[in-house]
């Protein structure tokens, strides 16, 4: 398993992923019939930077990491990591966290804040917590759940 820097022939790769995840409507508030020159727009150049997670060569996560608020709150970073759904529960959205934290070092964050986590994706919240993530804010009814009616999104940050 290896995480490096994306590179523009990358995105089809990460466009399946992005798709199936963004269309599914569970987990993030992009719309969920989001084109692929869209989505690319989103992941590939409106982020800082854009990293995969590959493993004989096949591309099976990817995040990106950028600022979250300019001028004075430019200090904190956002993330956004997806994991093809054949790769899920292998830890690898615990890997590529622990990599941007250090990216994030890197660059000169000095926190890293989840804008948006709908509260209905519990394996998220549980592993952000575990990397040292606190809910910092909620809220109510900010997700609309494609199945579940609208639902908490929580704010999550770290102090790296």
């Amino acid at each position: 398993m290896t995480i490096r820097e994306a590179n523009q022939e990358d995105f089809e790769e990460i466009w399946p992923i992005f798709h199936e995840i963004v269309r599914a409507g569970e987990t993030y508030a992009y719309p969920r019939d989001t084109d692929k020159n869209e989505a690319r727009k989103i992941w590939m150049e409106s982020p800082r930077k854009t990293f995969v997670l590959t493993e004989n060569g096949t591309v099976l996560g990817t995040y990106y990491i950028k600022t979250n608020h300019p001028g004075q709150g430019s200090h904190v970073c956002n993330c956004g990591y997806m994991v093809a759904s054949a790769a899920r529960g292998r830890g690898l959205a615990a890997a590529m966290c622990l990599h941007s934290q250090q990216i994030a070092k890197e660059l000169g964050y000095k926190a890293m804040q989840f804008n948006f986590v709908a509260s209905t994706n519990k394996a998220a919240v549980h592993l952000w917590q575990k990397l040292g993530f606190e809910i910092v804010g909620r809220l109510p009814g900010a997700f609309n759940h494609p199945t579940k009616g609208y639902v908490d999104a929580l704010v999550m940050y770290k102090w790296l």
